[in-house]
């Protein structure tokens, strides 16, 4: 493993820079032309927290320092999703990090940024492990995410061998009501990040009874963000459904996850062990929660749904406990 951190760790040096120089800037123009619902803003969010929460050399040394190598390498399938900028990096970073060959298969919405990475690394190790997935071709193991019905596919598809299959969750904040300008600053990001298609984006809010939402109308956004907000308008008005428009996307009044994008929810709660109770049972759809009022196994401080850490693992489940026991 430390070879790998050396590798790593390498690779986070070389990504310093991305957007300032000529290469990694028409690598972003690239990746913009072929997503709509990728902003150049949006990329560089995503680099910056890949390269300063999952690349620092320290980060990585206690990270790795707490798994056993493992026996032998195995032949890894990744079956990576496109709705935010290199969603698939940890994945192929865990698999790489075990000893394991990672067999990619990115998305078409996000495959310039996930080859200009893997491009990176060859360079940086002419010999690592990383192939492209061959559906024809055996596997051991299996790591897939997409939508609920991809991730029904999924487990049918690699029903014969070990696999992390993930689907659809849902992120919350849980705020007290006396939160800083900062953390409200945070949330917005925690909000509009990504045109809030991530799993981490925050898409439901819980204020105690009687404070008033507190987020300010957005610029108008262009491409598929906007016709997306149109229509999710649109089909509110439609309904009769009351909403507070926030520019870039609408604010409804209902104690659950929102069902498309360009909406958040908000509800009122009447304490906090009134919330707790909602998210257990609500857990098994939630990603995270941001709060600097209640506890929870997946929390975060709001602003940083989109940083997490190395062990800020997807739906809670440790991929490298997967990848070394198997």
């Amino acid at each position: 493993m430390n070879d790998m951190i050396d590798i790593l760790s390498e690779l986070g040096h070389r990504l310093e820079g991305f957007g300032r120089e000529r290469r990694s800037a028409e690598c972003i123009g690239r990746a913009v032309a072929a997503n709509g619902w990728f902003t150049e803003a949006d990329v560089i969010m995503a680099v910056d927290a890949i390269r300063t929460e999952f690349l620092r050399r320290d980060k990585l040394d206690a990270w790795l320092g707490r798994y056993p190598r493992t026996a032998g390498r195995r032949r890894v399938a990744i079956i990576m999703a496109g709705n935010i900028p290199l969603v698939g990096f940890f994945d192929l970073m865990c698999v790489l990090a075990c000893g394991h060959e990672a067999a990619v298969k990115s998305s078409s919405k996000d495959s310039v940024l996930t080859g200009y990475v893997i491009d990176l690394l060859r360079e940086i190790s002419a010999d690592i492990p990383i192939s492209v997935y061959d559906d024809s071709l055996p596997y051991d193991m299996a790591i897939a995410t997409g939508g609920d019905a991809a991730a029904a596919y999924f487990r049918t598809r690699y029903a014969s061998m070990p696999a992390l299959i993930r689907s659809s969750r849902h992120s919350v904040a849980v705020l007290a009501g006396d939160e800083t300008s900062d953390m409200l600053e945070g949330l917005r990001r925690d909000i509009f990040s990504y045109g809030g298609l991530g799993c981490r984006n925050i898409s439901l809010i819980l204020l105690p009874r009687g404070a008033s939402l507190p987020l300010q109308p957005e610029p108008p956004q262009g491409g598929p963000r906007r016709n997306n907000y149109l229509q999710t308008r649109a089909l509110l008005e439609m309904t009769g459904v009351g909403y507070i428009d926030l520019g870039a996307c609408v604010a409804v009044e209902q104690w659950a996850f929102p069902e498309t994008a360009s909406r958040v929810n908000y509800a009122f709660y009447d304490d906090l062990q009134q919330v707790g109770g909602w998210l257990a049972q609500h857990d098994a759809h939630i990603q995270c929660v941001a709060s600097q009022c209640i506890g929870h196994p997946r929390r975060c401080d709001l602003g940083r749904t989109q940083y997490p850490t190395l062990t800020d693992y997807a739906d809670g489940v440790d991929v490298m406990e997967f990848l070394t026991q198997q």
